[in-house]
Order: C-alpha cells, then sequence, then structure tokens
C-alpha cells in the first residue's frame, strides 16, 4: 500500500451523531424539494385548465351544458396530481438528473388524457374536447418545462454545495474506490455527494484513514453500520475481491427497511442507456452492450439533416454572414476567411473555414508563445493571447468566428455535431484509443462545446468526444444544439 493511496487525515472522521445530523439535514432537503415541486405543478395544472377554459368559453359560462366545470376543473387538478404521484413522478431516485423524470411526467399526463377521452366516450359525459385538449396540452408542456427550471435551480445549488443532494457510502477495493469518488464529483449536480468509504479488511490501518478526502469509516464487513453512522442514504458498491455474489445478495437484504438505496456500479462505463440492455439468466442480471453503429440508416438520415440544416441556416445567416465579413476586414489587414487543415473522419485532411480572429502571421508567432500555454495535452489555449484581434475576441467570445464551417457541413466534410476537428499534428500524436475521435465526423459543436470549451482539461475533452462516439443519437444531436445556444450565450470557456 502506497502512502499516495492511503493517508492519515488531519481531523477524525464525523462521528455518528454528526452523521445521522447531516442524514437529517438531507433528508428534509429532499422533502422540501419535492414539496416545492407539488406545488409547481399545482400552479401549473390549475393555470392549464383555467387557460383551456378561457381560451375555449371565454369569460361567459357555457349556455344549455349540463357540465358543472366549476367541479370539473378542480376535479381535474386533483386527478392529474394523483395520476403523477401514482406514476412516481415525485420518485426521489428520478428527480433532479437524467431524462426519466421528463418520461415520466409526461407519460402520465398523456395517459391521462387517454383514460380521461375514453371514459368520455363510454358514459357519453359531454365535457367539452377544446377544453380538454387546450388544458392538457399546456398542462404537459408547463409540467416539463417548470420541472427543467427546477432541476437547473437545484444543480446550480448543488454546484455551490448546497441544495439537496444523496449522500453516497462508496463501498469497494482502494482503487476502484477512488475511481468512482472520482467519476460522481466530475458532475456534482448529479446530486451524489461522496460522505464516506469502505473497504476490504486487508487494507484497514490502526488509524484513521482517508482516500483521498473521503474518510474511511469501516470495512466490508460492517457497511450497513458504517452507513447508518454516517448518514448515508445510498451505498454504491464498485468492484472488489470480497464482495462476492453472495455477500452482495446479504448486504441487500441488510438494507432492505433502513431507508438506505443499494447501486451497483459496473466497471463498464460512459456507455448511454440505450446501448445497454439487462437480461437475467440463471439468476444473473446479465448487462448486454450494444455495439457502437457507426454506418447504416440512422447514419444517413443523420447526413441529409446536416446538410439540410446548413443550407437553411446559410440562407438565413446570409446578412450577420456579410456584416462580420466586412467587421474583419475593416479591423485588420488580411483576409477574411481563415482557411486551416483539419483531419476529419478516418484520417482525411481537409479545410476548415472560420472568420479570421487573429493577426496574419500567428502561425509564425506561436514559437514565441508556447511556454505560456494554459491547457495540458495537444492543444494550445491562452485566455489572452496577443494574436486575436479585436473583433476576433467579440467573434470568439460568442462562436461567431465558426459560421463559415456551415459550407463544410453543406459540403459533407463535417457535421453539426461532433468531436472537435483535430490538427494533423495532434492526430499524429494520438494513441489507439484517442484514434477512436476519428470513427466520425467533427462538428461544429459537441459536448466539449456544451461543457465548458477551452476551460475543459485535455483528458476531459478526449473523455467527452470519445463519448460522444460510443453513444450518438439523433435525438442526443437535438440535445446538444440546443444546449450549445445556452453555452454561446454564457461565453463560458470561449477564447
Amino acid at each position: 500500500m502506497t502512502s499516495a493511496t492511503l493517508s492519515t487525515p488531519v481531523r477524525t472522521p464525523p462521528s455518528a451523531l454528526d452523521g445521522r445530523s447531516a442524514g437529517t439535514r438531507s433528508k428534509t432537503n429532499q422533502r422540501g424539494y419535492v414539496r416545492m415541486l407539488v406545488v409547481l405543478d399545482t400552479a401549473v395544472l390549475s393555470l392549464a385548465v383555467l387557460a383551456g377554459y378561457a381560451t375555449r368559453f371565454g369569460d361567459a359560462v357555457p349556455r344549455g351544458s349540463e357540465i358543472p366545470y366549476v367541479v370539473v376543473a378542480p376535479a381535474l387538478v386533483l386527478v392529474w396530481l394523483v395520476s403523477l404521484k401514482a406514476l412516481r413522478c415525485y420518485d426521489d431516485r428520478v428527480l433532479g438528473y437524467g431524462a426519466d423524470e421528463y418520461r415520466r411526467v409526461s407519460g402520465a399526463s398523456l395517459r391521462l388524457a387517454g383514460g380521461v377521452a375514453i371514459a368520455g366516450y363510454i358514459f357519453d359525459v359531454g365535457v367539452s374536447r377544446g377544453f380538454l385538449g387546450i388544458s392538457f396540452a399546456v398542462g404537459t408542456v408547463g409540467l416539463v418545462a417548470t420541472r427543467f427550471a427546477a432541476r437547473k435551480a437545484l444543480h446550480r445549488a448543488r454546484c455551490r454545495g448546497d441544495g439537496w443532494s444523496r449522500r453516497v457510502l462508496v463501498v469497494g477495493d482502494t482503487a476502484h474506490v477512488l475511481e468512482l469518488v472520482h467519476t460522481l464529483r466530475r458532475e456534482p449536480y448529479a446530486g451524489y455527494h461522496v460522505v464516506g468509504a469502505c473497504i476490504p479488511d486487508a487494507l484497514l490501518a490502526p488509524v484513521p484513514q482517508r482516500l483521498s478526502d473521503v474518510p474511511v469509516v469501516g470495512s466490508l464487513r460492517g457497511i450497513p453500520e458504517a452507513a447508518g453512522a454516517i448518514g448515508a442514504d445510498t451505498v454504491a458498491v464498485t468492484a472488489s475481491g470480497e464482495l462476492t455474489a453472495t455477500r452482495l445478495r446479504r448486504l441487500g437484504w441488510q438494507l432492505e427497511g433502513t431507508g438506505i438505496d443499494l447501486v451497483v456500479a459496473p466497471a463498464l462505463t460512459d456507455v448511454a442507456g440505450p446501448r445497454i440492455h439487462t437480461r437475467p439468466v440463471a439468476g444473473l442480471p446479465l448487462i448486454h452492450v450494444e455495439a457502437p453503429e457507426f454506418r447504416g440508416a440512422r447514419k444517413l438520415v443523420k447526413e441529409l439533416v446536416d446538410r439540410s440544416a446548413a443550407a437553411v441556416a446559410l440562407l438565413l445567416l446570409l446578412p450577420l454572414v456579410a456584416l462580420i465579413a466586412l467587421a474583419v476586414k475593416l479591423d485588420s489587414r488580411g483576409p477574411v476567411l481563415f482557411r486551416q487543415t483539419r483531419v476529419g473522419q478516418g484520417g482525411q485532411e481537409f479545410g476548415v473555414l472560420k472568420f479570421r480572429t487573429m493577426v496574419v502571421n500567428a502561425d509564425a508567432l506561436l514559437a514565441e508563445l508556447v511556454a505560456r500555454n494554459e491547457t495540458n495535452g495537444l492543444m494550445f489555449k491562452m485566455r489572452d493571447d496577443p494574436r486575436v484581434t479585436r473583433i476576433g475576441r467579440l467573434l470568439r467570445k460568442w462562436s461567431l468566428d465558426e459560421l463559415p464551417q456551415l459550407v463544410n457541413v453543406l459540403f459533407g466534410q463535417m457535421s453539426l455535431v461532433g468531436p472537435r476537428p483535430p490538427l494533423p499534428s495532434e492526430v499524429a500524436r494520438y494513441d489507439g484509443d484517442v484514434a477512436r475521435r476519428l470513427l466520425v465526423k467533427p462538428g461544429m459543436t459537441g459536448l466539449w462545446q456544451v461543457s465548458g470549451r477551452s476551460d475543459l482539461s485535455w483528458e476531459d475533452g478526449i473523455r467527452l468526444d470519445l463519448y460522444y462516439v460510443e453513444n450518438w443519437s439523433l435525438a442526443a444531436d437535438l440535445t446538444i444544439l440546443w444546449k450549445t445556444f445556452g453555452a454561446v450565450l454564457r461565453g463560458r470557456g470561449a477564447y
């Protein structure tokens, strides 16, 4: 065991009383968040039903109708809320992260709408179809929108160290525990706050230990007790030679009725849900992982969407492109467009187009600035690069310098969404793993764009690019394109 892995802490691990107190606060915050969602949902549904009534009937009470809408409207809101509750739209395991929350909310609304329509037909109830249609349409969209807004507020609170998060006890061998802790902390907004670790008996020392800054609170023989002592509400099990299938099953039994969830973290990482299928075989939940898709009908659809969207965007943005070109020309000496050789799909080189944002002799000046590189890896990045022109700084802040790349997309050299297009000098130093970025076309935007751009480390940028290569989908592309607008407006990482 090396001192780099385990170290003596500056202070002792938290007491059982402190852990339980923190766990109680976490539960209180979780219940408060759920109550807030119930209030928001009630308000949204009330407004949706009111909008449906006002749109269909205006201010007047419908004449000749035997339907008491004064009773029907509140009843619809109440039944809608019960439907959300019945379909577990307030389950804390889906709140705050992932798409399952949105699927459940929209699914509950659509099922209720279908049920109301069928019941109205069977029992011949003359409730206005316009009233119901508008109410359900507005309500479903409103529920998803408010859940999205609430989630963003929760994410910001979690990133500040506030808000409701799950308190996680990580269990396993030291190397796997450290890896899982790093993975969970990479996205703090997901809401998994590691508060302790349990490791095998053989690795325990007679003095209190820490893995990185995570306190070791017990061994694999006392996991339920350790979880209760530190107020954990989730036990995350990672790889360990001591945790056999039988012991893991018994751990599940021991946690029954404690309110502590059991999560098993497989060694397989960076694989999106649609590629994973769990199939029970001989009592074992075998995880089947589908191979990445690099060709076929979906790829053809992506190609058609890319080129069509690029053509439409070029037509719509033509006045803006002309204005930027004039500004670049008047700001400094040199051409309007900058053409640079990049490497595309399959290692084929092409000329990527950008509006020029640097002085004409920028490449010659690079050697003098290499020592001031602010990123690791193979890229050169510098916040206050003296080679950037005045108009260039503005274009880079809003990513307007990349608009000419729509031409590259139109010619099939790039995609709207994909990995960052690398330089030939970078590709020459790729190892086997990084070279997988070249299996798909590079993109104008991508996960790297919406996750921090130049603020990302080289390793994080590569990890995001490889994740996209392995797990791309048309739905994911639309999500990334939507997030790109927010990333551009914030301007974070753009220099």
